[in-house]
């Protein structure tokens, strides 16, 4: 699951850059948006280039020479994002420039404690807005959705420049490109890294109305996606059985995904398994009734698509509510496109930002460009390198030996080289209901977990005091904490009999983005780069964790053979989610060439997308054309444009995990990496283990491993 960014985070997590992929030759330049890809005209700046000359030569004339260089970008700064409602922008300057010295040094030390308070405070609102769609407190009221879509942060930035400190901040503070940034960053002091991370959050100047139609749209789907549940027990096959046991109820995707992993191990395991491949691609293609979704008073077979009432008896005990006077049916209409139209609804918000964001012109661009500091055509590169790399058949006709089958669409996600995977799944949800009845009980055993990771006992209880743990209505998530005196939040699913082992299996993963999400915050020398380069950095670290999450249950110790499965593990998972990323990215780049679809047309596209991904990396491996399967991850709807960084994520975890090899203990190595916050990418991966992020590690250990 992710680390759920604070709606805040549009400007925490803004990168250092003003021109980002744009400034200069050397970096690719993000496309002018065409008219289909606009939805207005952002305001141009009022003033004059003469104007502005003569105003920078008296600034230069009045503070020096030495100041030229900071006066003229300043100036242009400005500049760029001033209205003529703003005033008069030559007295401002004169007022609000700062020559470097003491007073320059105490503004930026009083905005560097002002905004964490700003950003921390306004997380903590949002948070708290989101409370209950996002926990597991019961059914939900009629007014809930509309708080957790209202978004408090939304006119922040707005507010900030007609106040103007926004402008001071572009005014005395440089704006750095892409380009700068991979050049001179290495020289950089410490000081110069969080100077371009605050002017960084005024890169553009989006209006609060259009920022809260984002929020509102994302925050829709996210509730769509956190009731999507599906009641396994009232799966049936040709002949009527139930597969499945009573009381299984599984969020899509990621518990049916866990449960197809979960199945290796069963005696019935191959039939469940298709079963449920064939209630992700019904889910993909909107084929699968609307009755059967979170509803166990019917019975659904996802193969026909037959739809029947169920028996009294099989309903389970904490089936939700019915609406009052309605009675229970039989209906075999499908979802109405609704997942899609959640998609085009956080599109069509998105792109009503692009206007005003001249450096990073479409959502696409932002992701990549801004949020990620990795232009796409990179991260492309990484993502088809791991696709196309010949190691794949090799480790595919291995798992083949193994399974004494040919592959199906299922083994996609083949989970047989981790350690303990042939523990029967039953068996790991007895040990962890037993162990966590309740999120508490988690929350009670994080010191010992944090010590069996490597902590020494004193780290651990620290850690454990600053992490709150809550039960989630959803799979889960971690929320992170944006000023020092308030806690992160770990989100996971705790079922009426306890924490089965998918949802322990996600605690531990969210518990390691919860620990970088402390010495991030805590322990970072300025707290302008609290936190990690991009999402891929924290689901890195997060992943860490989760991969020792048997031998903190005492099962699957390591050796020389565990940790050539490792390897393999790693290999196969990355492999998996890199093609579901190209389906994401290419999804996006099909809304922008149709800004006009209709949730039907975009449900035949991203088929169509996932069909076509499918054909050209898996087919040749899993055995049959034309599945939509790469299709059915939830966070395609819910988290825009966020599956690439789990790609990215695991190459960065190996890296880190080969590092470790040599250079342990963890919970030392852990800390060292985690609190050198958010530069770039490439700087923070070359602090933490020598090399820039690349595959080059994955697949040579993989080769060697073979």
């Amino acid at each position: 699951m992710p680390a759920r960014p604070s709606r805040f985070s549009r400007l925490r997590l803004l990168p250092l850059v003003a021109g980002l992929g744009c400034a200069t030759a050397s970096t690719p330049t993000a496309p002018a948006p065409s008219a289909a890809r606009t939805a207005g005209v952002a305001p141009s700046a009022p003033v004059s280039k003469e104007a502005l000359a003569a105003l920078k030569l008296e600034l230069v004339a009045k503070h020096g020479e030495a100041q030229k260089a900071r006066i003229d970008r300043g100036v242009e700064q400005v500049a760029a994002l001033w209205r003529p409602e703003d005033g008069d922008l030559a007295a401002f300057a004169r007022e609000q420039f700062l020559p470097e010295g003491p007073q320059l040094d105490a503004t930026f030390r009083r905005l560097e404690g002002l905004f964490e308070q700003l950003d921390g405070h306004m997380n903590e609102l949002g948070r708290e807005l989101q409370w209950f769609t996002d926990l597991d407190l019961g059914p939900l009221l009629p007014v809930e959705s509309l708080l957790a879509a209202y978004d408090p942060s939304s006119n922040v930035t707005s507010d900030l420049f007609q106040a103007k400190p926004g402008f001071v901040v572009l005014l005395n503070f440089p704006l750095t490109t892409l380009a700068e940034r991979a050049k001179a960053g290495p020289t950089w002091t410490r000081r110069q890294w969080a100077e371009a991370k605050l002017a960084s959050r005024f890169n553009r100047r989006v209006p609060a109305e259009v920022e809260q139609q984002v929020s509102k749209a994302i925050a829709e789907a996210n509730l769509y996606i956190a009731e999507y549940n599906i009641w396994m027990h009232h799966l049936v096959d040709a002949k009527g059985q139930r597969l499945f046991p009573q009381g299984l109820r599984l969020i899509s995707h990621w518990n049916l995904r866990d449960e197809l992993k979960a199945d290796y191990t069963d005696a019935k395991g191959l039939a469940k398994q298709r079963m449920i491949v064939q209630v992700m691609e019904r889910i993909v293609t909107q084929t699968i009734p609307a009755a059967v979704i979170d509803n166990p008073r019917v019975d659904w077979d996802p193969f026909t698509n037959a739809v029947t009432v169920a028996p009294p008896d099989s309903v389970e005990p904490n089936a939700p509510e019915r609406v009052a006077g309605t009675s229970v049916k039989a209906d075999v209409a499908p979802e109405p496109d609704t997942r899609y139209a959640r998609l085009l609804a956080t599109f069509q918000a998105s792109r009503r930002a692009d206007p005003y964001s001249p450096v990073a012109p479409t959502r696409i661009a932002r992701s990549f460009e801004l949020d990620r500091g990795l232009p796409e055509e990179r991260v492309r590169a990484l993502l088809t390198e791991l696709l196309a790399s010949p190691l794949v058949p090799r480790v595919a006709k291995l798992i083949e030996s193994r399974l004494g089958r040919p592959l199906e669409p299922q083994d996609l996600w083949y989970p047989g080289f981790r350690p303990g995977a042939k523990v029967p799944e039953a068996q790991l949800d007895a040990l962890t209901r037993k162990r966590y009845p309740t999120a508490d009980a988690f929350a009670r055993d994080i010191p010992r977990i944090l010590q069996g990771l490597g902590f020494t006992k004193e780290k651990a209880d620290t850690l454990a005091s600053y992490i709150r743990v809550d039960a989630s209505r959803g799979a889960g998530h971690a929320q992170q904490a944006l000023r020092r005196g308030d806690f992160p939040r770990l989100r996971t699913r705790v079922e009426k009999g306890g924490m089965d082992y998918k949802g322990y299996n996600i605690a531990v993963h969210e518990l390691g983005h919860n620990v970088e999400q402390v010495f991030s915050l805590y322990q970072v020398d300025h707290t302008l780069l609290s936190g990690v380069p991009n999402n891929a950095f924290t689901e890195a670290l997060a992943f860490v964790f989760q991969a020792r999450d048997l031998e903190l249950l005492g099962l699957g110790q390591p050796d020389a053979a565990s940790e050539r499965e490792r390897v393999l593990n790693d290999f196969w998972q990355s492999w998996e989610i890199a093609g579901v990323a190209l389906v994401d990215m290419a999804t996006w780049h099909w809304m922008y060439d149709h800004p006009d679809a209709t949730p039907a047309q975009l449900r035949e596209a991203v088929g169509q997308v996932s069909r076509d991904v499918w054909n050209q990396y898996y087919a040749p491996v899993l055995g049959r054309k034309d599945s939509p399967l790469l299709g059915i991850y939830s966070h395609m709807i819910s988290y825009p444009l966020y599956l690439p960084d789990y790609p990215l994520g695991h190459l960065i975890a190996f890296q880190i995990e080969e590092h470790l090899k040599q250079h342990g203990p963890l919970g030392a190595e852990f800390e060292r990496m985690a609190i050198f916050g958010s530069v770039t990418p490439d700087e923070w991966m070359r602090h933490a283990t020598g090399a820039p992020v690349s595959a080059e590690s994955l697949l040579r250990a993989t080769a060697k491993a073979l």
